[in-house]
């Protein structure tokens, strides 16, 4: 972890806010909330450093229009969404938007800080110039583990099981993957 990391808590819910916020601090980071998305856009400083963990349905402004105004911004933090209501097309719109994950809530704890800490990592990697930050080719953590256990023969549920996500989340990633494979494959030159 890194201790100069902030998870920047965007959540309506006082009871989820609090809770979340308790759990982060005994792992060790670093975590200020928001009631709401307006509440964070009038503090927002493009100097912070860490992640956003912000839920998609609030009152006011959605999680989902908060990360495009912060793309509109050129923001470079990382947003990981979250909702209770999870379905298909939330996580791939999320995803596609550039989102660093989409968790469903409730969140396993191992999967969350997991989640958490690569979003901070790539952050990191991002601010320093390295190209494991940059664009949205190179595959997250998740990911990875989505990948290698297909690559293993695992099934949707087997993985949806095994990562503590489910399988429509699982199908998401899997889809997210192909893309940018397919982005990979489109840069290198090589013609069909």
């Amino acid at each position: 972890m890194n201790s100069d990391a902030t998870i920047f808590i965007v959540d309506d819910d006082m009871a989820v806010r609090d809770s979340l916020g308790l759990l982060l601090g005994l792992k060790g980071f670093r975590t200020l909330m928001f009631a709401n998305a307006e509440n964070l856009l009038k503090t927002y400083n493009p100097k912070w450093f860490g992640c956003m963990l912000v839920d998609v349905r609030m009152p006011g402004m959605s999680g989902l229009e908060l990360h495009a105004e912060l793309c509109r911004r050129a923001a470079d933090l990382p947003v990981v969404m979250m909702t209770a209501y999870g379905d298909v097309s939330t996580a791939r719109g999320a995803l596609k938007a550039g989102a660093a994950d989409f968790l469903e809530k409730p969140i396993d704890d191992a999967v969350l800080i997991d989640v958490l800490q690569s979003a901070i990592d790539v952050h990191a990697a991002l601010r320093r110039g390295s190209p494991a930050g940059k664009g949205t080719r190179n595959l997250t953590t998740r990911e990875r583990q989505v990948s290698e256990l297909v690559s293993a023969g695992h099934t949707v549920k087997q993985i949806a099981a095994q990562l503590g996500i489910s399988p429509r989340t699982v199908e998401v990633y899997k889809s997210r993957m192909a893309q940018k494979l397919r982005v990979q494959d489109g840069d290198s030159g090589s013609s069909s």
